[in-house]
């Protein structure tokens, strides 16, 4: 079966920025020359993530209002004694969540629910250029 890979670079504002790439992998899948398989989203770093959501504000302001209880950005992490930085709850959030999502796809067209969009979540202190390995595989 053939594999096509593309990457995508997302301009994100961090701190728990939620940003909906739907569009960006449907662009991939339809340009792929596939018409059936599944593709594999993955965020390359160590402090984002890949989810579903209905993306509408407040969901959003309650999935970031979630993350802040359970890895809360003032809370004591281990990670900011051995490096001195403040991302500690970056890393934990991103962990939690994970850096990849597979897709199935049919007739060159994501099979997503109708309220249900991927997202990449910027969990670190600072703005960040963002890169999504998009890798499908199909026929």
């Amino acid at each position: 079966m053939p594999v096509k890979t593309e990457r995508i670079s997302i301009k994100s504002k961090g701190h728990s920025d939620v940003l909906d790439i739907t569009a960006r992998l449907e662009d991939a899948v339809s340009g792929s020359g596939l018409k059936n398989g599944v593709a594999t989203a993955f965020v390359i770093g160590s402090t984002a993530a890949l989810s579903t959501i209905e993306y509408e504000p407040g969901l959003v302001h309650d999935i970031v209002v979630a993350l802040e209880k359970v890895a809360p950005k003032r809370g004591e992490y281990k990670h900011h004694e051995r490096w001195n930085d403040d991302n500690g709850h970056s890393h934990v959030r991103a962990t939690l969540m994970g850096p990849s999502l597979v897709i199935p796809f049919v007739q060159k067209k994501l099979t997503l629910g109708t309220w249900q969009q991927v997202v990449l979540i910027d969990f670190d202190t600072q703005p960040r250029q963002r890169e999504v390995v998009i890798q499908m595989i199909g026929e």
